[in-house]
């Protein structure tokens, strides 16, 4: 009988250079726990009984290789002194800057991270994160998102994300403020538990070829964290196209993590032969909007998947963000059973 090889082992072996002997199933389904437990997102992301209650649930139904323990992309932001101002419901949320800062400046009143601070949702991601852990079984992986350093910087300099990004336009001071935080989170979370962590970039501007190993060793601060407490690092690009115009350079890049890239369509062509990956493993992120209740059709991102798991052999297959809180779970089964196992 064939020995049965768990998630966590599947990390291990990925941490040591090891092609996985199957991709690990990770979606992104966090919010969808507010539905049920019939709470506005905006009071669920602040109630860490209340969140672990749901992922246990979630966890009965849901058909994966681990759960999402915490994902909020204005997470760090808060952290710094943003507003997140949500919808008359509690569900959608934007963010917003005091007024006394400008455009292209850091915000006042934070010059550090800690997690312990009075009020921190990262106190309760890292709450949330314990509590699983002393419950799972080593056939469940405990995941979490942080924001890269990128994406950050342009937050924090209040850059429109909609925009062309310019590398230029980051300030230095940004950036490196920017790393630290995540890297205090990123440690915070692995600290307590973690076995795998996204690191989400929403959009990369056209790198030159110095800007582009700038950023990679920004990001290789926060990889080598989470390294170092055997947890795996996930770099999450949740922007195709970003993707495409920086191929070459990022692909010149030594990466000591996986890179998810988005399955919108066709997966840029050639990476499992690209002679200059680096050694890079790499994973598939799929829409949300494609687990919405109705939403498109299910064969055509089935064929799809499967071209990208025999042609790419990915480690990882997740989402490109949080599925919706009125998610359909069972398409989600379903991708597992025809597609994955």
């Amino acid at each position: 009988m064939a020995e049965i090889i768990t998630p966590r082992q599947i990390i291990k072996g990925l941490l040591e250079g090891t092609a996985p002997p199957r991709p690990l199933f990770l979606p992104i389904v966090f919010s969808h726990g507010a539905q049920i437990e019939n709470l506005p997102v905006r009071t669920f992301l602040t109630n860490p009984t209340k969140i672990t209650n749901s992922l246990r649930q979630i966890r009965a139904h849901l058909r994966s290789d681990g759960i999402t323990c915490y994902f909020d992309p204005f997470l760090e932001a808060e952290e710094l002194g943003g507003v997140v101002h949500w919808d008359t419901e509690g569900r959608t949320p934007s963010l917003r800057w005091p007024q006394d800062t400008a455009a292209g400046e850091l915000p006042t009143g934070r010059s550090s991270f800690t997690e312990t601070s009075k009020g921190s949702r990262v106190a309760v991601a890292v709450e949330v994160i314990r509590r699983l852990k002393s419950v799972v079984r080593d056939d469940c992986l405990l995941t979490a998102g942080v924001t890269g350093p990128i994406t950050l910087a342009a937050l924090l300099s209040q850059v429109n994300l909609n925009d062309a990004l310019q590398y230029s336009k980051l300030s230095a001071s940004a950036l490196d403020f920017a790393t630290s935080v995540i890297s205090g989170i990123a440690k915070a979370l692995v600290e307590a538990g973690a076995n795998a962590l996204f690191i989400r970039e929403d959009i990369l501007p056209e790198f030159s070829t110095e800007e582009c190993a700038e950023w990679a060793s920004q990001l290789a601060t926060t990889v080598n964290i989470i390294r170092f407490y055997q947890a795996l690092p996930v770099l999450l690009l949740t922007h195709k196209e970003s993707f495409t115009t920086n191929r070459d350079v990022i692909l010149r890049q030594h990466w000591d993590c996986v890179i998810c890239l988005v399955l919108n369509g066709a997966l840029p062509d050639g990476l499992a032969e690209a002679p200059e990956s680096g050694g890079a493993q790499f994973g598939v992120a799929l829409p949300p909007e494609a687990f919405r209740v109705g939403g498109s059709s299910a064969a055509e991102l089935d064929e799809s998947l499967r071209r990208a798991v025999s042609e790419l052999r990915p480690a990882i297959i997740t989402t490109t963000g949080d599925v919706a809180s009125a998610a359909d779970v069972e398409r989600l089964n379903e991708l597992w059973e025809n597609v994955l196992r």
